[in-house]
């Protein structure tokens, strides 16, 4: 049996917390009863420790189970061979006493520490022996002064002197902290999950089973191992193409379906891939049904090309065609033609033939002249066009026709017409003098045909039902069994040809639900398959769960590059940075409540079948990132109160914090001066004129001066600055959780903190001096501000203006040193990191290797996972070691320097580029404004009258509507979203994000059953 309990009882661990996971069954007989299970629980062993922790249902109670020295321990061979695989070693475990709980009839002391035996579960006649996870398992029977152990058959059994019988089976399953049953770290949005690499042993009998069942929970992704064979060479490649050929009966079927104007419904529930058996029957049913339509609709056509013979011959009699009348075009005969001929000559037969049919319109002319030509005149021909299309046979369409009516002499001239309209494929149809048998002998086949067509039609129908149903299950079902053929192409075989080998990735969370998967459906199939964790110094792939909500953030992220292994994710601070970012470009209360209103509707609206069935391309762009225009609208609606501004108005939400009364009153502004000046100034050191900064965002007088472009484009380039350097400061700082978690200490010091020092020590000061001179520069002294500008460039040329008085004391001193320390980071960040990896190198080449080699075997065999005891080799950061091992001096040196020179380079110009919030808002801003002014200002200036606003103003709207919508919110918002992608990619998640992972793809049907 295999168990893997899926509830812990965690106790702290000495060394790293991990537990090796045991079940333990046991059950229970007293005095003829059998009680079972009487202790069925999850047994914790603690490395270092020694104790063992059950836990289990009532009324086990909770024990702790202690070592005792004189019980034997478990052997530790140095590798375990069962039927040419290889089994993972197996610890020491120290020998350990239990007491049963109330459960039992007595207190008996319970050694568990007999040696261990080699099993295999799962053999029998015919049957091959598959590898248990089993590697603790025995039996014995006990006497009163120890256990003497002899093997049993299964469960093993020890057996006690007394009233009371204990049969158990202990189960360790990759113990040593390998367990499937390990408590894991959960995933988060943080970092990626851990991921592990599971071998699967699955018996030829039970994996496609496995494998199907694997495919329904999309836990796993296999690793080709065939990846040097050629596809056409593959063990399962005769059922991959009977599921294509399947595929392409399935493809003919549809279009059957589609071309009758029939829709497929959606398969019923969720249907399971089926066994390898059913393929046959689904095979024999849709070739059966397959072969039917193909020969109604052979009848079909056939009756209809006929029908249409039909009906055109009928048309071409009922053309007035006769030899008697005069036709459209007659042609005499010949000037040449002799009236009287000779007896015996070569026209005694004056007998007259006719030809008739019909044309296309646009073959006739060309079909005339050469008729004429050819017969040099022998003719008579009369071409007229139907007044009524007739349906074209094939396509279905209407389709106009030409009928002619040809009247000749003599069999040569009748064998030249008919070879014409042979090659101009031309219906030919036999002319009958007799005119009302020509119409009743046409009329009855018609009838004849109609209702044969009709019935063939009532069957054709009722086989297109029978293709509705069985075709969208089977569709669902081959598409299924494809793909669990292609994934076990991807398996090895194992050296008997009895058992499949695969290699899977794996969330270390789902390994559980994986090994309950495996056995579930192994089971049925009487056998057993057995996986466990295998190590690798392969870069596993990248998993992060997302929900509705946080994948359109993940996506942004992941457009760029899937993040190493546990690398550090972007992707939550992405969540609140870029709607903010973007919202500093695009602040606008009207604007981002419109996008908030529409992307609030989609939410709302999201579990509706018609939202998620829309097959607009573009449709389903918006849609899929509804939650991110949601925060964006929201965001655009806190800025936009920051700025003020609302489709470019301000709004007096409080009061203003500048009073023109005060001015007015205290200068002593007349009819004459206000006269002469258009132009006043709000001065805030007078008494009663400014009081006090407006509650929140910008004060609305702001709006009515004309210096409010330039006190906005000041404002906002400050801000832009300050928030480029925080975004950029904060990029850097969380490069040190990658450092610390790939184990790289050393890179704290050699690289983050040189860029932190280089970063803060220019930019963080540029930052501090626009804040300060914020602080200290007030109304009183704004005449003698100092400019920054001038302090800033100074900094570098390490020189002063007299003209610009310094912020603080001794600033020019700050400053020196401030350029000096960074640019000494420079080298640091330059040779550090190169000469600890080369000095590391040397030392670990002069260290023994013998050294090495016993830390292998006490953490396990080869084939035993080397991260057991807390390191892990699966770790993007472990492969390290495999780099160092290749280590070019010229190589790293190269690539620090590229490094070096991008990192300082791009402080200047990443800060540079952070100055398009300022830009972009700029823009919105102005464009808002010269929308307004050109078109809605323009219509409530024409609509002052109550008449005419009701005819104005209506059009002058729905433009303002429009053009709101598609310049302002669809182009600019178009604009700043690309902007905002930019100074996420490049200017903040270079600082810490490589971005050169793969994401776990799992082997999963979600695709077979769209």
């Amino acid at each position: 049996m295999l168990g893997f309990p899926q509830d812990h009882t965690q106790a702290p661990c000495p060394r790293n917390g991990r537990s090796s996971p045991l079940e333990l069954v046991l059950s229970t007989h007293v005095e003829g009863f059998h009680f079972e299970p009487a202790l069925r629980g999850t047994a914790l062993l603690r490395p270092g420790r020694g104790c063992l922790v059950v836990s289990g249902p009532a009324p086990v109670r909770r024990d702790l189970w202690r070592p005792t020295a004189s019980s034997p321990p478990i052997k530790r061979p140095t590798e375990d061979r069962l039927l040419g695989h290889s089994l993972p070693a197996s610890p020491r475990l120290p020998a350990l006493w239990g007491r049963l709980g109330p459960g039992a009839g007595r207190s008996w002391p319970l050694p568990i520490a007999p040696p261990i035996r080699e099993g295999v579960s799962g053999a029998g006649p015919g049957r091959e022996a598959v590898p248990s996870p089993v590697t603790a398992c025995w039996s014995g029977a006990a006497s009163s002064g120890g256990a003497a152990y002899s093997p049993r058959g299964s469960p093993h059994r020890l057996e006690w002197r007394g009233r009371q019988t204990l049969s158990f089976c202990l189960l360790i399953i990759r113990s040593g902290g390998q367990g499937f049953g390990e408590t894991w770290t959960m995933g988060s949005m943080f970092r990626s999950e851990e991921v592990a690499l599971v071998q699967l042993f699955l018996p030829t009998a039970a994996a496609y089973t496995c494998v199907s069942r694997l495919g329904e929970l999309g836990l796993v992704e296999f690793r080709d191992l065939n990846a040097s064979v050629s596809a056409f060479q593959r063990r399962f490649v005769v059922d991959v193409r009977r599921c294509e050929e399947l595929e392409k009966t399935f493809t003919f079927l549809q279009e059957e379906v589609q071309r009758a104007g029939l829709v497929l419904p959606p398969p019923e529930g969720r249907l399971p891939a089926p066994p390898p058996r059913d393929l046959l029957r689904i095979q024999e049913e849709t070739e059966r049904l397959a072969q039917e339509l193909r020969d109604v609709r052979g009848n079909q056509q056939a009756l209809r090309v006929q029908l249409h013979q039909l009906q055109l011959h009928a048309a071409v009699l009922g053309q007035g065609h006769s030899p008697q009348l005069a036709a459209t075009h007659t042609y005499g005969a010949s000037e040449r033609t002799p009236l009287l001929q000779a007896p015996g000559g070569p026209h005694q037969d004056l007998r007259v033939n006719f030809v008739a049919g019909a044309v296309e319109p646009h073959k006739a002319p060309a079909l005339e002249r050469l008729l004429w030509r050819a017969c040099r005149g022998f003719l008579i021909a009369s071409f007229r066009e139907l007044e009524r299309p007739l349906e074209h046979p094939v396509t279905g369409e209407p389709a106009t026709w030409m009928t002619f009516l040809i009247s000749y002499w003599g069999e040569q001239i009748g064998q030249k017409i008919r070879k014409i309209t042979d090659c101009f494929h031309c219906h030919i149809f036999p002319f009958l003098e007799q005119e009302e048998a020509r119409r009743a002998a046409l009329q009855q086949q018609s009838q004849e045909l109609q209702e044969v067509l009709g019935e063939t039609e009532r069957f054709l129908s009722q086989v297109l039902g029978r293709v509705q149903q069985l075709l969208p299950p089977a569709q669902v079902q081959v598409r299924k069994m494809k793909a669990v053929y292609l994934a076990l192409n991807q398996c090895s075989m194992s050296t008997t040809h009895k058992c499949l080998i695969a290699e899977t990735w794996c969330a270390a969370r789902d390994l559980p639900a994986l090994q309950e998967a495996l056995r579930d459906s192994s089971m049925e199939e009487g056998v057993s398959a057995v996986a466990h964790r295998i190590p690798s110094r392969d870069m596993p792939p990248t998993l992060i769960r997302t929900n509705r909500f946080t994948a359109s953030f993940q996506g942004i992220v992941d457009a760029y590059g899937v993040g190493r292994y546990q690398e550090v994710n972007p992707a939550p601070y992405t969540i609140v940075t870029f709607p903010f970012l973007f919202a500093v470009m695009f602040g606008d209360v009207g604007h981002g409540l419109l996008m908030f209103l529409f992307a609030l509707a989609m939410v709302l609206a999201e579990n509706r079948p018609a939202m998620k069935a829309a097959q607009n391309e573009i449709w389903q762009t918006f849609f899929g990132g509804r939650y991110l225009l949601l925060l964006m609208g929201l965001f655009s609606v806190y800025t936009g109160f920051i700025y003020n501004e609302c489709f470019s108005r301000a709004s007096s939400i409080f009061p203003s914090g500048w009073s023109v009364a005060a001015m007015a009153n205290q200068s002593g502004w007349s009819d004459a001066f206000l006269a002469q000046h258009t132009m006043l100034t709000l001065d805030p050191n007078v008494t009663g004129v400014f009081l006090g900064p407006y509650p929140f965002g910008i004060d609305p007088i702001w709006s009515l001066a004309a210096n409010h472009l330039s006190f906005l484009n000041s404002f906002k380039m400050k801000m832009s600055v300050i928030l480029g350097v925080v975004h950029m400061a904060f990029g850097v700082v969380l490069g040190v959780f990658n450092h610390m978690h790939f184990g790289q200490r050393h890179r704290l010091l050699l690289e983050t903190l040189p860029e932190l020092t280089f970063l803060l020590g220019l930019f963080g000061y540029l930052v501090f001096l626009v804040i300060y001179k914020w602080l200290r520069v007030s109304a009183t002294n704004a005449a003698s501000a100092p400019s920054i500008l001038i302090h800033f460039i100074n900094m570098f040329l390490f020189s002063h203006s007299p003209t610009n008085r310094p912020l603080y004391p001794r600033q020019e001193v700050v400053q020196a040193m401030l350029v000096v320390l960074a640019l000494a980071m420079v080298p640091v960040l330059l040779l550090g990191t190169p000469l600890h990896l080369l000095h590391r190198h040397r030392r670990r080449r002069r260290r023994p290797t013998g050294r090495k080699e016993d830390k292998a075997g006490l953490l396990g065999l080869p084939d035993a996972s080397v991260n057991c005891w807390g390191s892990d080799e699966e770790k993007a950061g472990g492969l390290e070691d495999e780099q160092e091992a290749e280590l070019v001096p010229s190589e790293v040196f190269m690539h620090q320097a590229i490094h070096t020179i991008e990192f300082c380079l791009g402080c200047v110009s990443n800060t540079a580029s952070y100055l398009r919030l300022w830009a972009l808002s700029l823009a919105h801003a102005q464009l808002s404004e010269v929308l307004w002014a050109m078109v809605m200002r323009i219509g409530l200036g024409l609509g002052r009258e109550v008449g005419v606003a009701a005819v104005v103003l209506v059009p002058i709207f729905a433009t303002f509507a429009v053009m709101t919508v598609a310049i302002l919110l669809v182009m600019e918002g178009l604009s700043a979203f690309l902007h905002a992608l930019r100074l996420h990619w490049v200017e903040f998640q270079n600082k810490f994000y490589s971005g050169t992972g793969y994401k776990l793809s799992p082997f999963t049907f979600a695709a077979a059953e769209d």
